[in-house]
């Protein structure tokens, strides 16, 4: 299977043959980064985790990141034994090591820890949370954003907090993944997935936007997850005075739509150009889209200026 064409592609660097990976504190080659086949995380997925961006020597929305983890980290009970403070000296260690400051993608992963047996019971671990650090240089491939993406609806659903929270950052993706597999044998680089409803929830790894007139519609996040792209995405098309719209949409509001996006902390903003064999709007990235993009980035820059 070719990642050429997906929503999570990037560009090859040889730099990232040499990084440094944070292990519990240890700075690691990532040849020889390495967990206890024990760990909680490996052993059921049990854990939280984090996917940040640094450009020019600043992470964006680092402090919502940490919001976003430690509150997951409450949600299932965790107690990832480090303060806020610490996990950002962590990172800061990581990427001092690595010589980083732009074009860096961040993987933040913390597991229930490591485990007397392999099991279910948090009871069974010994010891605290697994921290684990993952840093690379990541451009996303330039074609993405040229040509735009290719999408295909899955028949597998999403799901509400009853049954499994997507809006908790879980290591456990295996109905996205899933998802993911069917649009990739469709000729696809990213899955569409309904919320048990019917409504469209969001895509496998990124949040769906379509476009109406000068209007951003995506889902409620009732059954998806809440990214924090797509949250300023909203707020910088909003604060330009234009509409964006939290609600539910069907299928064949995706396929009359002028244009479509998607939007994910990698790639930040990437167009659609067709769904299900279907092509949305003129086919091409459309100039609405590009002007989210901007607005995004505008609100994005201003924001850390701020900070």
């Amino acid at each position: 299977m070719s990642n050429q064409s997906s929503a999570q592609g990037y560009l090859p660097d040889p730099r990232n043959e040499n990084v440094l990976v944070y292990v519990n504190g240890a700075l690691v080659p990532r040849h020889e980064a390495s967990i206890s086949v024990f760990d909680s995380g490996f052993v059921l997925g049990d854990g939280i985790w984090e996917g940040l961006r640094l450009k020019n020597g600043h992470i964006f929305q680092l402090e919502a990141h940490l919001d976003r983890l430690f509150e997951g980290a409450t949600s299932i009970a965790l107690d990832i034994g480090r303060s806020r403070e610490e996990l950002k000296q962590a990172i800061n260690e990581t990427l001092k090591a690595n010589d980083m400051h732009d074009g860096v993608h961040i993987r933040l992963m913390i597991s229930r820890g490591l485990k007397s047996t392999p099991n279910q019971d948090p009871r069974f671990v010994i010891g605290k949370a697994t921290l684990i650090i993952v840093a690379e240089f990541k451009t996303p491939r330039p074609e993405s954003k040229q040509k735009g993406l290719i999408l295909f609806t899955s028949t597998f659903r999403t799901s509400g907090p009853d049954v499994f929270d997507l809006r908790l950052n879980s290591h456990s993706r295996l109905n996205l993944i899933q998802a993911l597999i069917q649009a990739i044998n469709a000729g696809a680089d990213e899955a569409v997935m309904l919320d048990p409803r019917g409504f469209v929830a969001s895509c496998n790894s990124t949040n769906l936007f379509i476009i109406r007139g000068r209007e951003i519609w995506t889902s409620t996040g009732q059954f998806s997850f809440k990214g924090l792209t797509q949250r300023a995405v909203i707020d910088g098309w909003q604060a330009q005075g234009e509409t964006a719209k939290e609600k539910d949409f069907t299928l064949a509001e995706c396929y009359s739509a002028d244009e479509m996006f998607v939007t994910g902390t990698l790639g930040g903003v990437t167009p659609v150009v067709k769904m299900d064999g279907r092509v949305i709007g003129a086919g091409v990235p459309g100039p609405v889209t590009a002007s989210v993009s901007a607005a995004y980035h505008d609100w994005l820059m201003q924001r850390e200026q701020d900070t």
